[in-house]
């Protein structure tokens, strides 16, 4: 019996979702696990998967079209199956289904009217990344159905707008008060320039800039805004000598084929301290205390779209060449867009590294669920004391920001004196 298909959640608190592209065509058979389609949410790209093995029958949405939570988009059966019945149950038929989708793909389309321009259709995810890179519609060429904006389309675009940025000419240093903006460089069909009110610019007299929030930048204010203001932070900071640390990322790289840095040993180490106080593996929920059998990590990464944390799963059982080329691998995602949503959910703990900016030390606001999230400094050298003698150690400063309703300050303060041991006595890391 055919069977609709309909939009999961695909986020916690999400309402709706724009699928971007169906990976499985009208009449094509499929297995149970298989990715029929691609939903992207406001900071990740996320597989719709088949639950039995059917045959796709019918798509009711366009790719790039905007679909809420639980809307159907396509019919589900065996082959040749009738889907006239299944349709009835939408109060219409196949025609009209796909005459609502079109509709909705459409955004702010009218009747036809002889005298009136040619719309533009394009989808909204389209239509929502040209509004964010101050481009009009049209000065960009659909290669979609009927001439359709697709994504691919609005990436081109903003490819050659920045092409163009890079190429103008820099204001006269006698006219500090105004910003030239640059040519773009649209396709034949479209109008010379962006309109100048609709892209980020300095207006001549205001004294300010202004860049319209991404969907990225906007979901992290409104996530750290709400931790901050729900999660009750305390801080606890600690000093590591390093030096050994510093040795044996020396002696690792120079066989290694994979270089290991730093922030690599540091996860691995937290990873450690993990399983030394398992009692700090929880995250807070309204009705328990959860406690995880597995050390999953979540890795703080200022991506060139925005920050993002995914989660580096079962650390513990890693080895340092695997955590590395998984926090590259996630590195490469997240600059290109890439990320799944499963990749950003879990972990109880995550690890926040300025060091690399010469940031001595720094306090991170935690991502929920997760109970705590490690702010590690530069490490520098400095006088410490070492058996009753005066010495130069390289430091590092870490500190671990911490859900107080899930970690009490005595756990806390044992679990950072067992990430200190780890990184002082680093053969723990590789044992």
């Amino acid at each position: 019996m055919a069977i609709l298909l309909r939009v999961p959640e695909v986020a916690t608190g999400s309402t709706e979702a724009v699928l971007t592209e169906w990976l499985v065509s009208e009449n094509s058979p499929f297995e149970a696990g298989a990715a029929l389609a691609v939903l992207e949410t406001d900071k990740a790209a996320v597989e719709v998967e088949a639950e039995t093995s059917a045959v796709l029958l019918r798509h009711l949405v366009d790719g790039g079209s905007t679909v809420e939570v639980g809307a159907p988009i396509a019919v589900l059966g065996a082959v040749g199956e009738d889907v006239s019945a299944v349709l009835a149950e939408l109060g219409g038929n196949v025609a009209a289904v796909t005459a609502a989708a079109g509709a909705a793909g459409a955004a702010g389309g009218t009747a036809a009217d002889p005298a009136a321009p040619a719309r533009i259709f394009a989808s909204p995810l389209a239509r929502k990344l040209l509004k964010e890179a101050g481009i009009p519609l049209e000065a960009v060429a659909g290669t979609g159905p009927n001439g359709r904006i697709v994504r691919k389309d609005v990436e081109a675009a903003i490819a050659r707008y920045e092409a163009a940025a890079t190429a103008a000419a820099t204001p006269p240093a006698a006219m500090p008060s105004a910003t030239v903006l640059p040519a773009a460089t649209p396709p034949a069909s479209g109008p010379p320039t962006a309109p100048a009110d609709a892209a980020p610019a300095k207006r001549p007299g205001a004294g300010f800039t202004e860049v319209p929030h991404s969907r990225v930048r906007a979901v992290i204010a409104s996530r750290l805004t709400a931790s901050k203001q729900t999660v009750p932070h305390f801080y606890v900071r600690r000093t590591a000598r390093i030096d050994a640390l510093l040795d044996l990322r020396r002696q690792l790289n120079a066989v290694s084929p994979a270089k290991i840095s730093v922030n690599d040993l540091v996860i691995r180490a937290v990873a450690v301290a993990h399983v030394a106080v398992p009692d700090a593996n929880v995250i807070w929920t309204d009705d328990a205390m959860r406690r995880y059998d597995t050390v999953d990590i979540g890795v703080a990464i200022a991506s060139a779209r925005g920050l993002v944390t995914p989660v580096l799963r079962n650390v513990s059982a890693l080895s340092l060449s695997a955590i590395s080329a998984q926090v590259k691998t996630f590195a490469q995602q997240a600059d290109e867009g890439r990320l799944l949503q499963r990749d950003l959910e879990g972990g109880t703990i995550a690890v926040s590294n300025l060091g690399m900016y010469g940031v001595d030390e720094f306090t991170a606001i935690i991502n929920p669920p997760q109970s705590a999230i490690l702010a590690v400094g530069a490490g520098k050298p400095g006088p410490t004391v070492v058996d009753g003698e005066l010495q130069v150690a390289t430091q590092l400063t870490l500190v671990l920001s911490v859900d107080h309703r899930a970690i009490d300050g005595a756990l806390a303060a044992q679990w950072m004196a067992a990430l200190v041991t780890a990184v002082e006595e680093p053969l723990r890391l590789v044992a």
